[in-house]
């Protein structure tokens, strides 16, 4: 039996277990030399530890284990760590370079991601439409005074989705209005027709650029402002402290923002459409041989109540996406301000894309029933 400080070696036949005591720390004790000659000098086949009575250790340990385990290597005697502590292990796998490298998980296959797509797709579809069915429930109830929505936060909403955005409006629908009589004037007067702009400007401002650029800009004015401020109490944690307290996130949050927007919207549509036809009026009178009553003539002949009707769906569905996708974009964002952007951007760009794929489906849907 050979003993040092620290550790001693009780042999087994072949096999020499090495007892370790006491605490094993550097700054103490010092690291422990020579103990690998007195090993290989017991004749021991295997070396083994009986780690019991072991205290605290640090590198000191580690720098025995391994002067221990080299001898043994090199003298062909097996080394046994099993009675060794785990952490002592792996320091010893790391020190040797056996420990297996972290290899980074392999992402799903084509199939899989394509799945993965699928199932996020008809997972946020099931989302939008209990958002929607939840709009139409408490929508009917708000109406009924049955929900948990105050009036004030109602007012507030239709005021900026209202009035606030009427010089804008103002604006873009002027400008299309005096584009389109101005381009249909080049064309219009190679044939002497020039009358017709009239019509051309009534028809197309009432049946589609008003409703379709009146949305767009409330798209980008409202919905992104929906999206960023609901995101931002997203991050502040106002939503979760609303839960907690009790009071309804939806009729508190949601309903009265897509109740202000869809109210609004066929107002400014109708706004939209007397400051279209103004503009092309405008551009009329100053580029063509017309009388304003000639012009106000031909565009009551030729804007029907029907064109109306069209226009005023589009308008009541495009203010219903708006405020939906802005309003699910922002309670789906993340907790850090980039996150608020990024809902802007995608409430934006969600809400654009989704109305000229609507409009697209009004012509449609129009065209089929010979409006």
């Amino acid at each position: 039996m050979a003993a040092g400080r620290g550790w001693i070696a009780r042999m087994h036949g072949s096999d020499a277990v090495i007892a370790l005591s006491g605490e094993w720390i550097a700054r103490v004790r010092g690291v422990e030399v020579g103990a690998a000659q007195l090993l290989l000098g017991t004749g021991a086949r295997t070396f083994a530890f009986d780690a019991d009575r072991l205290g605290g250790w640090d590198s000191a340990l580690i720098v025995f284990l391994l002067s221990v385990r080299d001898g043994a290597q090199r003298a062909g005697i097996a080394f046994d760590e099993a009675g060794l502590p785990a952490a002592a292990r792996r320091l010893l796998a790391l020190a040797s370079g056996t420990a297996r490298p972290a290899v980074p998980p392999k992402g799903p296959s084509l199939l899989g991601r394509i799945g993965l797509w699928a199932i996020s797709v008809i997972a946020e579809a099931n989302e939008v439409a209990a958002l929607v069915g939840a709009t139409c429930l408490r929508g009917g109830a708000a109406l009924g005074g049955r929900a948990a929505m105050r009036n004030v936060d109602l007012l507030d909403h239709m005021r900026d989705a209202g009035m606030a955005a009427l010089p804008i409006v103002s604006v873009v629908n002027f400008l299309v209005g005096g584009i389109l009589a101005f381009v249909g004037a080049i064309q219009l007067r190679r044939f002497g027709a020039d009358v017709y702009v009239a019509s051309l400007v009534g028809i197309a401002v009432v049946r589609e650029m008003a409703a379709l650029m009146t949305a767009i800009i409330m798209s980008g004015r409202t919905g992104g402002a929906y999206a960023a401020n609901i995101a931002a109490m997203r991050g502040n944690e106002e939503i979760d402290a609303l839960r907690v307290v009790g009071i309804p996130v939806f009729d508190y949050l949601i309903l009265p923002r897509v109740l202000a927007l869809t109210a609004m919207m066929p107002i400014l549509y109708l706004y939209g459409c007397a400051v279209g036809i103004f503009g092309g009026f405008v551009v009329a009178i100053a580029t063509l041989n017309l009388s304003p009553v000639s012009f106000i003539a031909e565009t009551r002949a030729a804007v029907s109540g029907d064109q109306f009707v069209i226009g005023l769906a589009k308008s009541l569905a495009f203010g219903l996406l708006i405020a939906i996708a802005g309003c699910r974009i922002g309670l789906r964002a993340g907790r850090s301000a980039a996150d608020v952007g990024q809902a802007a951007t995608n409430a934006v760009v969600v809400g654009v894309i989704g109305i000229i794929a609507l409009d697209a489906v009004f012509a449609i849907c129009a065209n089929a029933l010979g409006v």
